[in-house]
């Protein structure tokens, strides 16, 4: 079997582009490097594996058959899509449509990494995957949120046009090693703030919420997403919730800091309430997360020690 990794140079792509060479695929690695990065990668040697230097939202020409095609290639931390609008969107419908262009040359199996942030700032609590959600469509966060509601309906329109064989996940908030130390999103802020002595820097009171997904989980709830025959969206994450100042006082506790609580203005459209329903993914997949946010955290400080700081 042979795959392809868009984004495969990324946090979660190149944890996937593992799991995939340790299940006995070929590997097909394609990353334009805006936002990944190749050492997530320098690990990898083997002849099952390659890597392709290449921007999505141009078409990509492959020799030989593709199975399957796993489309991650996408700005994913807020401080990469504020800064790169326009590229976020453009890898949201250009690349997607490129891919599911491939996808159906090579009549090959297709999922389409998908976001909880679909469901913007929600208005029920968990958000099932029947949510339509609460997006602000021209504020700052939009690029991001409704790029991934393209490509989702892009995705189900190739669906029931072309009949092609598609997969949809919702991602929520996942964490681990190989994530970039400053990244924007609230772990790799609080773990380096924490282990730097500095002030940890909470947005608003510290009431909204977020649930946190090892990475491994997740990965492996992609992967038996794709092998399920379910083709409409599944969320993947992890449905123990936390307010963001009871895990701010957690990174303190597990890495001895020093550091105090600095409160800061609540961002522009920022959730204040993010955690996933997985009934689904539980009946469908008999997937549900196993590390605990404990054991995960120590390592990803442990990563983040040896080769972030």
């Amino acid at each position: 079997m042979r795959a392809l990794v868009t984004g495969g140079a990324g946090f979660l792509g190149s944890h996937l582009c593992d799991l995939l060479l340790a299940k006995g695929y070929e590997v097909i690695c394609a990353d334009s490097i805006i936002t990944g990065n190749e050492q997530n990668i320098a690990h990898i040697k083997t002849s099952e594996f390659s890597f392709i230097k290449h921007n999505v939202t141009k078409p990509l020409h492959l020799d030989g058959k593709i199975d399957l095609i796993f489309h991650l290639a996408s700005p994913a931390s807020p401080i990469d899509y504020l800064e790169l609008p326009i590229q976020t969107l453009k890898v949201g419908a250009l690349g997607t449509h490129n891919m599911l262009g491939l996808a159906k040359e090579k009549r090959a199996r297709f999922l389409l990494a998908s976001t909880s942030e679909v469901y913007g700032d929600p208005l029920v609590n968990p958000q099932p995957e029947e949510y339509w959600g609460n997006v602000n469509p021209i504020g700052p966060r939009g690029v991001y949120d409704e790029a991934k509601r393209f490509a989702e309906a892009m995705t189900m329109a190739y669906h029931r046009y072309h009949k092609l064989d598609t997969r949809i996940v919702r991602i929520f908030n996942t964490y681990g090693p190989r994530m970039r130390l400053k990244d924007g999103r609230v772990v790799p802020n609080f773990i380096s703030q924490a282990l730097r002595g500095e002030d940890i820097t909470v947005y608003g009171d510290g009431s909204q919420t977020r649930s946190f997904c090892y990475v491994s989980d997740e990965i492996e709830g992609i992967y038996r997403l794709m092998m399920s025959d379910y083709t409409l969206p599944v969320n993947i994450g992890n449905p123990e919730e936390h307010t963001i100042l009871e895990f701010a006082e957690i990174i303190l506790k597990i890495t001895g800091s020093r550091s105090k609580i600095a409160f800061k203005e609540l961002p522009v459209d920022d959730p204040k309430q993010r955690r996933p329903d997985i009934t689904k993914a539980k009946k469908l997949l008999k997937w549900e997360p196993r590390v605990s946010l404990e054991a995960g955290l120590k390592e990803t400080i442990k990563y983040f020690k040896a080769f972030q700081l």
